[in-house]
């Protein structure tokens, strides 16, 4: 197994040769074909222990892959076996859509840093679904988040329209459902981190989720993904209010704006979230600032600019009780989960 992920490096040069989302897909559709074959699923099979409760759920360890990277949930098993202690898949919207035009992810490799303006493409909600109770990561023990959003085309008025279909629509598949309010891809979305725009739309979320679970005979948590460029007035906002509207956690944070960390290097200024070590800092400013507002019981996982096992721990330093990765993944493979872990432990 050892000898597998070390190799990582190789497999990179190749992949980097090829456009961005080029790559992202053979990435993608090799692992699925590793994992199905039982030989290669063994051999990338990893499993670091440090057992951690979030939310009431039993992970493995604390360190999970964050959204974005597999938006129709297709692939939840092998992203999985690579020893996640929890996968988030999405983001989804209710009807299908293609996002931005391409090219639409840009490597910045001096900051070991991505830039993307993918806009939230995904197969829709159904298919989204489908993909879902297809896998077995669930009843293996592993823990799923799904993470849901808008359509471009709906209006920002009518958002909580498509928040409301997409959670009535995971529920029952979820161990926790993300609400992605952060995204910088999608017109005025961040808008609803407002003080007025965010309680309009967890109000009703808060009550759709008290029915389904209802319905369904148990309380599903529910998280809230904000971005990294939030000034201190706005992060209190949104720290006052989550508790209010029975939010069990939040995700700090999304792909920022900012190109502070990033003047002069090749294709920094596409436009897009920069997401990489350059949000490092950023999102730990988020996170402390989060902690000192919410005290020390509230749910609080950190994303943004891992790349080792120091950053992993800098962020648990801050005040997050779990971390998430996703560009640190494409530029140092999947060593990075069991350094991590290993880091945390």
């Amino acid at each position: 197994m050892s000898l597998l992920f070390n190799s990582y490096p190789l497999a990179r040069s190749v992949l980097f040769s090829l456009d961005a989302e080029a790559a992202h897909e053979l990435t993608l559709s090799s692992l699925q074909k590793a994992y199905d074959c039982r030989l290669t699923r063994n051999l990338l099979a990893s499993e670091p222990e440090l057992p951690t409760t979030l939310m009431g759920l039993s992970l493995r360890n604390p360190v999970g892959l964050a959204a974005g990277l597999d938006k129709n949930g297709a692939h939840i098993d092998a992203l999985g076996n690579l020893g996640f202690g929890f996968v988030e898949v999405g983001t989804v919207t209710p009807q299908p859509q293609a996002g931005n035009p391409k090219p639409r992810m840009f490597r910045l490799p001096r900051a070991e840093a991505l830039i993307n303006r993918l806009g939230f493409n995904n197969h829709g909600l159904e298919a989204f679904i489908a993909n879902v109770q297809e896998s077995q990561w669930r009843s293996k023990g592993g823990i799923l988040g799904l993470n849901i959003g808008k359509n471009a085309t709906t209006p920002i008025e009518r958002a909580v329209d498509d928040y409301l279909a997409g959670l009535e629509g995971v529920y029952p598949h979820a161990d926790y459902v993300t609400v992605n309010i952060s995204s910088p891809n999608t017109q005025n979305l961040r808008s609803l981190q407002g003080q007025d725009e965010l309680a309009g739309l967890l109000l009703p979320l808060q009550e759709k989720r008290k029915a389904l679970a209802d319905q369904w005979g148990h309380r599903v948590p529910m998280v809230v993904k904000i971005a990294p460029d939030l000034n201190t007035e706005q992060i209190d906002i949104i720290a006052a209010l989550l508790p209010r509207y029975d939010v069990d956690g939040v995700i700090a944070t999304n792909t920022t704006l900012s190109r502070d960390a990033v003047q002069g290097l090749p294709q920094a200024g596409e436009a897009g979230g920069l997401s990489g070590p350059p949000v490092h800092e950023l999102s730990l400013r988020v996170i402390s600032r989060l902690r000192e507002q919410l005290g020390a019981s509230f749910t609080i996982i950190g994303v943004g600019g891992i790349v080792s096992g120091k950053q992993a721990k800098e962020k648990i330093s801050a005040g997050a009780d779990a971390i998430q990765l996703y560009t640190g993944l494409i530029y140092r493979g999947p060593a990075l989960i069991r350094e991590c872990v290993r880091a945390l432990a």
